[in-house]
């Protein structure tokens, strides 16, 4: 089978019943987002979920009308052709999708923006490894940071290649993510943004050289008052050493 737009379809019937499982969808509105086969569109409606399918392609859109011409019908589903990362979506309270590798980060902040009960979610493991890896260790970075802030993140389970076609190169590791307000107050959501992606962009240097070096992204009067208050000890650490009330802490400042 042939994949689109990096796309690799599930095509193990327990993976696919063990990810529908993993909440109760009965009644509830669904995003989906790359239905592509349509094996866990399937499952959702067999279990009583209101789908809205997002496909970036329109040759799988088309399939997906076919396959599921009675359902479209009747309003159990919608089928829809889109990028996710930019296209309205209409209110969901739970997205459960195997979300294509390439745009997983782009599709994840975009989820986060809207709002949603519970998302389970489909990833590369190496990526699900650095969703959950704990601020102030090696292992994170901008993505830890940036998904703790605003969600909780549970990982369920792992899949093999094997389930799917085309086999990708790696494992994939589903999740759940639920949505929270942050734990310590972020007066500015784009400044906090913009400040964990200025340090992580050279994480390998000081908090204070990489200030320094995001002053084309920050205000660079904001960013001499930053690091003319900030105490020593965090100037002089690298950014996988913060944690998360550090970077609020830093965004927060006037």
């Amino acid at each position: 089978m042939k994949a689109y737009h990096d796309q690799h379809f599930l095509i193990d019937p327990n993976a696919v019943k063990r990810i529908a499982d993993l909440e109760d969808v009965k009644g509830k509105r669904v995003l989906e987002v790359g239905p592509g086969n349509g094996a866990l569109t399937r499952a959702l409606l067999d279990r009583g979920a209101i789908v809205h399918a997002v496909e970036l392609d329109g040759y799988l859109c088309e399939q997906l009308a076919d396959i599921f011409f009675d359902e479209i019908e009747t309003g159990n589903l919608t089928v829809q052709q889109g990028d996710v990362t930019k296209c309205e979506l209409p209110a969901f309270e739970m997205s459960v999708s195997n979300l294509p590798y390439s745009a997983s980060s782009k599709i994840t902040f975009r989820l986060l923006e809207c709002g949603f009960r519970v998302a389970v979610l489909m990833y590369q493991s190496e990526f699900a490894d650095r969703m959950v890896a704990p601020a102030g260790t090696k292992e994170c970075g901008r993505l830890s940071i940036m998904v703790q802030t605003y969600a909780a993140v549970q990982r369920c389970f792992e899949l093999p290649p094997q389930c799917f076609s085309p086999r990708p190169q790696v494992h994939s590791t589903v999740v759940k993510i639920f949505p929270r307000d942050p734990i310590f107050f972020i007066e500015d959501r784009k400044r906090y943004a913009d400040v964990v992606r200025g340090l992580f962009m050279h994480r390998r240097k000081t908090v204070r050289n990489c200030l320094k070096g995001s002053a084309g992204m920050l205000d660079p009067a904001w960013v001499e008052r930053v690091i003319a208050t900030l105490p020593d000890e965090i100037l002089k650490s690298r950014p996988e050493a913060l944690y998360l009330e550090d970077f609020a802490t830093i965004s927060n400042m006037a």
